[in-house]
């Protein structure tokens, strides 16, 4: 609600250190976003991500959604071979292919046209997940596709543990099968 209000969101120190005379109540300072995560962030690994990104056909799926785009934003920089984004809604998959290729424009990247392949499928259907994994001979998969939104999971229980707890199984078995 307040996101598009030209707002800073301050915090102030924590008593402990007020009451110790360490810091005063007029320090404040807006917050890092990597504090909002409660707990440390972990870097990630570069050595490992090269070795599964860096020429590998890699797999995204739920593509379009916030951390599987975010995985693709990312996997572009990393030189893969091909990227096959693997997404259930038809509106999210094209538009997280037409921003990669929009990304990749703007670096002048250029890269053979089958470098972005758009796979429309549900991670609920294993049949489909090893018809792709086979077809394109998938070496890494990111599994991203989950409902993530608790308040909607848990007014659709079923519907969440089918997509969240079966479709991961799925992905897991369809990677192990090829």
């Amino acid at each position: 609600f307040l996101e598009p209000l030209p707002l800073h969101v301050l915090t102030i120190p924590n008593v402990s250190e007020l009451i110790s005379g360490e810091r005063r109540i007029d320090e404040v300072r807006e917050i890092e976003v990597d504090e909002l995560l409660g707990r440390e962030p972990v870097e990630p690994d570069q050595e490992l991500l090269s070795s599964c990104i860096e020429n590998k056909v890699v797999m995204v799926t739920g593509a379009g959604g916030s951390i599987g785009s975010e995985l693709c934003r990312q996997i572009i920089h990393l030189n893969p071979r091909q990227l096959i984004l693997f997404e259930a809604s038809e509106f999210a998959l094209y538009s997280i292919e037409n921003e990669l290729l929009t990304l990749l424009q703007a670096a002048a990247i250029e890269l053979p046209k089958a470098y972005l392949i758009p796979v429309l499928g549900s991670v609920q259907n294993q049949k489909r997940l090893e018809e792709i994994m086979q077809r394109y001979k998938v070496n890494t998969v990111y599994h991203a596709a989950a409902y993530k939104h608790v308040p909607l999971v848990e007014h659709n229980p079923l519907e969440g543990i089918l997509n969240n707890t079966f479709g991961t199984l799925y992905a897991a078995l369809a990677a192990k099968n090829t």
